[in-house]
């Protein structure tokens, strides 16, 4: 497992980092659809990771309503807390009163302890805005940040789903005030969805901010049994109209001229779609972890077969030709004066 830098930071994260979504998913039919592990069986994948050399474990307060974070939290129990990475998150709605929502001051405190309570730890080691919060001032919720950091509740300070002028803005205010700044950013990215390589991607380059990539997969649809000529299978939980409506949407056609791709380097690599899929995100620029999940061993350990090896010069480009869809202004017309404006990519 290699290690890389967060951003502009010192602390270094494994290549891969294990998405907890599927922990605890027992209380409503989005999370359902991701997986329902109970303590005994996350903490044998704990222990898969932790033996991978993955120590690197994403969840968020409101992933099945804190379940995800209170299961985490026991299966780390007999481990040192030293050895452990843990992410976090807030800002969506936990409860129903006006503030439970947010990135104010006072949710992010009362979304923290709670956190901390569920995890059974002092501190967390990257803590995530979950999403933008158009209401809150931007001074409020990063003095709060900075606050958590010098009281030792927070390692460091992380974003997700943000647009690039909104983390920019972040930045600056942090530079401005002495504040902790974010160091990463947790972004939707995969063959089947290269949105983040249009602006974030080069601010990220810019401004020092590593990618935790959150489903490098494809929302599912990169796992090797999608077929144009099967279509999604009957477990998928794609079947599921709530996560497909919720989630990245991904023209059919163009899914399948990936996934033919795919398949043809699978035949040549002797490794799995997923593997593959996996291998061409971790290879991009600035990505520091990619988060994978699992609903059991099998699939846990199809993924970590993802590192060790790399896709030749070759084979990505053949990927990056089946995957690339037409530029939204103004980037269309950037690309056009590649002589100032080199492609990253």
């Amino acid at each position: 497992m290699e290690y890389r830098q967060l951003g502009r930071s010192g602390i270094k994260v494994p290549e891969l980092c294990f998405g907890c979504g599927t922990f605890g998913g027992h209380k409503d039919e989005f999370f359902k659809a991701w997986g329902a592990a109970d303590v005994a069986e996350a903490t044998r994948i704990v222990d898969i990771c932790m033996d991978a050399g993955l120590n690197f474990f994403d969840t968020a307060d409101i992933y099945s309503f804190g379940a995800s974070e209170s299961v985490l939290g026991g299966a780390i129990k007999h481990l040192r807390r030293e050895d452990v990475l843990i992410s976090t998150k807030a800002t969506f709605r936990f409860g129903t009163g006006p503030n439970d929502v947010g990135s104010s001051r006072y949710h992010l405190i009362q979304a923290l302890e709670g956190s901390l309570k569920r995890l059974g730890t002092d501190y967390i080691d990257v803590y995530h805005l979950h999403e933008t919060d158009s209401l809150t001032p931007v001074e409020e919720t990063l003095s709060t940040l900075d606050q958590f950091v010098r009281q030792g509740k927070v390692r460091y300070i992380a974003c997700s789903n943000f647009s690039g002028w909104r983390l920019m803005k972040s930045l600056s205010v942090s530079e401005r005030h002495g504040w902790g700044r974010y160091v990463g950013h947790q972004v939707y990215y995969s063959l089947v969805g290269r949105e983040y390589e249009w602006e974030l991607m080069p601010l990220a380059l810019d401004q020092g901010v590593g990618a935790l990539v959150w489903s490098p997969l494809g929302w599912g649809r990169l796992t090797g049994k999608i077929r144009r000529e099967t279509g999604i299978p009957k477990d998928s939980r794609l079947q599921s109209q709530l996560v497909r409506e919720i989630g990245p949407q991904v023209p059919e056609e163009h899914l399948y001229t990936v996934v033919e791709a795919l398949d043809e380097i699978a035949k040549e690599t002797g490794k799995s779609v997923p593997q593959i899929a996996l291998n061409w995100v971790l290879g991009r620029p600035t990505v520091s972890s990619a988060i994978i999940g699992a609903r059991n061993e099998q699939q846990l350990r199809q993924n970590l077969g993802a590192v060790g090896w790399r896709l030749t010069p070759e084979q990505v480009v053949r990927l990056d030709a089946a995957s690339q869809v037409p530029l939204a202004y103004p980037y269309w017309h950037q690309r056009q004066f590649e002589e100032r404006n080199p492609r990253f990519v």
